[in-house]
């Protein structure tokens, strides 16, 4: 059977206009698993991937409102924090639903680092809002004590800022590739993964967020994925979208979609990174690459819909 990576949305944890409670995330998490299980009954090994945007911005949110009382957390410290919080919220939701189901496979959570290169250039152009909306007079005061890069974000207030930069290698690919080579579902770089620089053979923690489905890219290369699914909040991707012209795809290669991204299809902030992420995994040798929503995980991996990126 296949290798599949599945690199989940953000959506599929916490919903647009919920709070993000622990029994919202639950919830959430629990209806994402339905299409995935399906999957692995099938005999498929799987890997989950997801992002902690939400997450991590609450816990910096709590690093600021509790400074006087504890000392606060680097941002790469709550990305491993948000991992393992999240990683365990998924865990054990699988672990039951395989239970109920009688699916006899284990679950395992990794805790990943990604590295970095030092010398990339989004460190001198930090683009990556993280953390919550400041009014001026807020901001002028955190400036007061704390040297930070903001910007004013779409007229919502203002927001720190950190790098994007792209990840170069996933620490622990070898050790996800063994509980893959047990048939173990493995649960790992979330958020993008820890951003980590490698200095003498050493790795240092970096201020920075990395993308997820750029992380989600490179591992599904680095382990030989048969498959790497990048499931949005979207059925197929399309250009003129939201227009009476908009066209849904079935199938592009990725010149049409470099071409695609130039005529300002795929914006940025929304689908622009996950085409990206498709481009990076066929162009390290990744053969099948699909972009759907998650409730069309099994159609699409049938052939009956999403949208597939081709050489």
């Amino acid at each position: 059977m296949s290798k599949i990576v599945l690199a989940i949305g953000g959506n599929a944890i916490i919903k647009e206009g919920q709070k993000g409670t622990l029994e919202e995330q639950q919830q959430n998490i629990n209806e994402s698993c339905e299409p995935v299980l399906a999957l692995i009954e099938q005999g498929n090994t799987v890997v989950i991937t997801h992002g902690n945007g939400p997450q991590v911005g609450n816990s910096l949110i709590k690093n600021q409102m509790a400074e006087s009382v504890v000392p606060a957390y680097p941002l790469d410290v709550l990305d491993a924090e948000t991992q393992g919080n999240l990683g365990y919220l998924i865990q054990q939701a699988f672990r039951n639903k395989m239970v109920e189901r009688n699916i006899n496979r284990s679950v395992a959570t990794i805790v990943t680092q990604a590295v970095v290169s030092k010398d990339d250039p989004a460190f001198d152009n930090l683009t990556k809002p993280v953390g919550p909306f400041y009014t001026k007079e807020e901001l002028d005061k955190i400036l007061e004590t704390e040297k930070i890069s903001y910007i004013e974000d779409s007229g919502r207030g203002y927001r720190r800022v950190v790098a994007s930069p792209k990840p170069v290698t996933i620490v622990e690919k070898d050790a996800i590739q063994a509980l893959l080579d047990k048939e173990i579902t493995v649960i790992t770089a979330g958020g993008g993964g820890i951003p980590v620089i490698e200095e003498n053979g050493m790795l240092i923690g970096t201020d920075a967020v990395i993308d997820k489905d750029f992380a989600s890219a490179l591992l599904a290369a680095e382990i030989n994925a048969d498959y790497l699914f990048i499931l949005t909040g979207v059925e197929q991707v399309a250009i003129h979208f939201g227009t009476p012209q908009q066209q849904n795809l079935f199938e592009m290669t990725v010149e049409e979609a470099l071409r695609y991204m130039d005529e300002g299809h795929f914006p940025k902030g929304s689908m622009g990174p996950k085409i990206e992420a498709a481009i990076l995994f066929l162009q390290k040798g990744g053969k099948n690459v699909i972009i759907t929503s998650m409730d069309k995980l099994q159609d699409a991996l049938e052939g009956k819909t999403g949208t597939r990126v081709t050489l």
